[in-house]
C-alpha cells in the first residue's frame, strides 16, 4: 500500500514536471501549422489641404467607435512629419473577419466617403506581416 502511494506521488511529480513542456511543444506545433490570421495594414492618403480640418473632425468622432470594435487591436490615424497633408492609417485586426466586420459598419462607410472626397488620388495600401509570427515558417 505504501509502495503504491510512493509510486503515485512519483508519477504525479514526473507528470507535473513534464506537462508544461509537452503543452508548450503542442502549442508550437499548432502555431507552425496555423496561418497568421492578423490583418495589419499601413494606408497612406494624400489629403486636399482645404479638407484637412473636416477630415480631422470626422476622425475625432470615428476613432473611438473603431477602437471599441471587437477584433480591432490597433487603429491609428497619423500624418507624415514631412507632409502633414498625407495621412497614414495604421490598422491591426485580429482576423480577416474582424476587418470585414469593421468595413460593414455604417460609421466606417460614412468616414470612408468623407476620406474619399477629401483625398487627392488613390490611397496607397501596404499589407504587413508580423515578423515574429512568420519567422519560423520563413526558414523552412
Amino acid at each position: 500500500m505504501k509502495t503504491m502511494r510512493i509510486m503515485t506521488v512519483a508519477a504525479l511529480i514526473v507528470a507535473s514536471g513534464w506537462a508544461p513542456h509537452v503543452a508548450r511543444a503542442e502549442n508550437r506545433k499548432e502555431q507552425d501549422i496555423m496561418p497568421n490570421e492578423k490583418v495589419i495594414m499601413l494606408i497612406e492618403a494624400k489629403i486636399q489641404p482645404q479638407r484637412r480640418a473636416e477630415l480631422i473632425e470626422a476622425a475625432r468622432q470615428y476613432l473611438p467607435l473603431v477602437r471599441a470594435e471587437p477584433g480591432v487591436e490597433a487603429f491609428y490615424l497619423t500624418a507624415r512629419q514631412d507632409d502633414p497633408d498625407t495621412f497614414v492609417f495604421y490598422e491591426i485586426y485580429r482576423s480577416k473577419a474582424a476587418q470585414d466586420f469593421h468595413l460593414q459598419q455604417d460609421f466606417t462607410k460614412k468616414f470612408l466617403a468623407i476620406l474619399k472626397n477629401a483625398q487627392v488620388g488613390d490611397r496607397v495600401r501596404t499589407n504587413l506581416l508580423e515578423v515574429a509570427e512568420v519567422a519560423p515558417s520563413l526558414s523552412n
